[in-house]
């Protein structure tokens, strides 16, 4: 879920902050999920998903390798 969210945060040109504000969750919160350092209730993905305005099934579906190899996990 991590790729996922870095991934399709900066394909929304969204920062971690706007991610949080619209989700009601803290900056500090949706940065440590995208470091993998904190996990996510599913109540939590499906308010990142609406955030995101997508669905919450590509927060969680498989990135290809390639993909993986092309999105830095850290900037």
């Amino acid at each position: 879920m991590a790729i996922n969210l870095r991934r399709l945060r900066h394909a929304k040109g969204m920062t971690q902050e706007e991610v949080a504000e619209r989700a009601g969750l803290s900056a500090r919160y949706v940065g440590g999920i995208e470091r993998a350092d904190v996990s996510a209730s599913v109540t939590v993905l499906g308010r990142i998903a609406e955030a995101l305005e997508l669905e919450a099934t590509e927060l969680v579906r498989a990135v290809p390798v390639k993909a993986r190899k092309r999105t830095p996990i850290e900037p």
